[in-house]
């Protein structure tokens, strides 16, 4: 699922040679309202896999995105894209590790996600809500290409290189803003 503002990012920030012939995986694929696949697919990737935790138009296999790692291998894709799903998931720590993971180094990332003050919509749930701080933060160990704050959604996207000499930071004591605890857990 996607916003426009996702759609635009997307189609300007995306380069031919960053996808044409490369293997995609988009992580929450499922079109609830709205999806990335047809932009990216336009720019000829070898492979373009959706997951999802549940079946739907845009998802090829089903597979919860902390399983996705142990399913797919070590960096088994050159590019991660994900819109307006980390929020719905439990343990963002690991869905985030999987993500820096599954990316061959070099590999791309693009991720966008609701900030504070994103309405609350709980389908399946409604967890999380992520500051650009937090972003830069949490992808500190890899090359941040670009970052956009939305305030009108609000909305944080990013897109991400992973280096060739990844070595991931550790997350374990980091806390983010959880919408249902209206804290930082």
């Amino acid at each position: 699922m996607c916003q426009d503002i996702t759609k635009l990012f997307i189609k300007n920030e995306l380069k031919l040679e960053e996808v044409e012939g490369k293997r995609v995986i988009e992580i929450g694929s499922k079109n609830e309202n709205g999806e990335i696949r047809p932009d990216v697919l336009s720019f000829n990737p070898g492979e373009y896999v959706g997951i999802d935790i549940i079946k739907g138009e845009g998802v090829d296999i089903i597979c919860d995105a902390e399983e996705m790692l142990d399913r797919f291998g070590k960096e088994g894709f050159d590019i991660g894209v994900t819109s307006d799903t980390l929020e719905h998931v439990v343990n963002w720590k690991k869905i985030i590790s999987n993500m820096k993971n599954i990316c061959r180094p070099n590999g791309i990332i693009f991720i966008a996600v609701p900030s504070i003050g994103s309405c609350y919509h709980p389908f399946p749930v409604d967890n999380w809500r992520y500051e650009m701080s937090d972003l830069e933060y949490i992808f500190s160990d890899c090359e941040i290409l670009l970052k956009q704050f939305y305030p009108e959604s609000p909305e944080c996207i990013f897109k991400i290189k992973k280096p060739e000499n990844f070595k991931e930071i550790n997350l374990e004591d980091y806390k983010l803003y959880n919408i249902n605890e209206n804290k930082r857990i």
